[in-house]
């Protein structure tokens, strides 16, 4: 089979050590017309704290087909990867949601909520289809339904292109699925050393400063001192293991600070998005 191209734009950038710039997104069909014109390499939209719509989200993803983009670029490679945020929370081990928006199309998954090795495991598992215990790169064991039709034609591929390239990165260079698991206790702060040893196939750790600073007893006061020390925690387990770290609320007054802790995996606030990812892209060379 033919090497097929790198359709992941998340990935490709973090690949060549440069700084994924990214944005939440409502679900929303004007803001999915918006994003596909947009220079982010990824949307996420946001079904976490908003309803879980499958429908609409299917929608979503039809809206960000441009025919013109897509004829002009004469390339399969969607501008802006469409990634989701699940509602469902580690600790309720659920599968569903994240084998519905992959089976639609989707390229990432956003996972709230992850403390334990256990439910890293869980979320990884459920972006990977099965296979057998003696074959390569098996763990963490795949629980992904297999239903690849839909997302395989999003895509542009065969089933069976779809298949070689339906996995995470980095633990298969040919993945294109990025799978991004949310620190928002102090629990998953304590567990992370733990999850990055243990479970393969993350693409990148999200903190989640809102939980975390409501937690610590300062919410929303993400600049409050502790706040940034348990964030600090989570950069620099992430840097022991070279796994990728992000950060949710990036902007224009924060986003200098922000490059130079290290954070690579950048969300611009959903408010005024444009003029951050102008600020990012010029603090980061993109």
């Amino acid at each position: 089979m033919a090497d097929l191209p790198r359709l992941n734009n998340v990935i490709r950038a973090l690949e060549s050590g440069q700084h994924a710039l990214t944005c939440f997104a409502p679900a929303e069909i004007g803001s999915a017309v918006s994003m596909s014109t947009s220079k982010f390499d990824a949307c996420v939209f946001e079904m976490e704290h908003n309803p879980w719509d499958g429908r609409l989200l299917r929608d979503c993803l039809q809206y960000m087909l441009n025919r013109s983009q897509i004829a002009k670029a004469g390339s399969l490679v969607p501008p802006v990867a469409p990634m989701v945020r699940v509602p469902v929370n580690g600790v309720e081990m659920a599968q569903w949601q994240a084998k519905q928006a992959l089976d639609m199309g989707c390229y990432g998954i956003v996972f709230p909520h992850i403390s334990t090795v256990a439910e890293a495991a869980n979320a990884v598992g459920a972006c990977r289809y099965p296979r057998m215990k003696n074959a390569p790169l098996y763990e963490p064991a795949g629980i992904r339904g297999d239903g690849p039709t839909a997302a395989a034609r999003y895509w542009g591929l065969t089933n069976q292109e779809y298949y070689q390239k339906a996995d995470v990165w980095p633990l298969n260079k040919q993945g294109e699925i990025f799978v991004i698991l949310q620190i928002e206790d102090t629990k998953g702060v304590e567990n992370l050393d733990d999850m990055l040893k243990n479970v393969p196939g993350i693409g990148a750790i999200l903190i989640g400063e809102g939980d975390l600073s409501q937690e610590l007893g300062y919410p929303r006061q993400y600049e409050h001192k502790v706040v940034l020390e348990w964030m600090k925690r989570i950069v620099d387990t992430c840097k022991k293991h070279n796994v990728v770290v992000g950060h949710p609320h990036v902007e224009t007054g924060n986003a200098q600070r922000i490059v130079d802790e290290g954070y690579r995996f950048l969300m611009m606030a959903p408010v005024q998005s444009y003029g951050h990812f102008e600020t990012a892209k010029k603090i980061t060379g993109r």
